[in-house]
């Protein structure tokens, strides 16, 4: 049975509607009004094999803000909906991944016990900061990245060990969380019911 969930969160600010299927094909449908961001999300997908379709429609005409942090938040939502009671599954996942010049470790233990803990190093992240890729600001990515831990009540560690593109430095980012998600996220066949010795998650 695959692992799957739809969120619909529609504010004054965001209209969200969200599918994810956990045991996909890395297929993407992705419509946020932020080309940078698109491409962003189409990779997470990809590269996490899990299939992603996203209509997002916000105020970009006041910031990108809103609809970036509300599309982490929906994720999020769906990634705990669609794990369910988590029975079975790795729980912790990891990668460290290249993109030319940068190297990305993002470290992600999802962690389902109401104890969400976002921790994100990158050197000279001060310095991209505020440069803008496609209608996305870089520093946006942490807004995406706190939305995402505190509704998926995970942990996620980020560390950005060196890199000087800010085109490189976020691709990086992405591809490691899609990668360390997809580890999280599997199910391990010697794992019987839940992968805690409190018995709860």
């Amino acid at each position: 049975m695959k692992r799957s969930a739809s969120i619909h969160r529609h504010t004054a600010e965001t209209q969200i509607d969200l599918k994810l299927t956990i045991d996909g094909a890395g297929k993407a449908s992705v419509q946020t009004g932020i080309p940078f961001f698109n491409h962003m999300l189409t990779l997470l997908a990809k590269h996490s094999v899990c299939d992603l379709s996203i209509k997002a429609a916000g105020d970009l005409d006041v910031d990108a803000h809103h609809t970036v942090e509300d599309v982490g938040i929906a994720l999020g939502h769906a990634f705990v909906q669609a794990l369910g009671d988590k029975r079975g599954i790795r729980r912790y996942g990891w990668a460290v991944v290249p993109m030319d010049e940068t190297l990305a470790q993002c470290r992600v233990a999802l962690d389902f016990s109401n104890r969400p803990i976002m921790v994100f190093t990158c050197p000279g992240w001060k310095q991209i900061a505020n440069v803008e890729l496609g209608g996305f600001r870089v520093g946006l990515v942490r807004e995406f990245l706190q939305g995402f831990t505190n509704e998926a009540r995970c942990n996620l560690h980020v560390d950005v060990l060196r890199g000087d593109e800010p085109h490189h430095v976020v691709e990086a980012i992405f591809k490691s969380l899609a990668k360390a998600l997809d580890h999280a996220c599997q199910r391990d066949p010697r794992v019987k019911g839940l992968p805690s010795t409190k018995g709860k998650l």
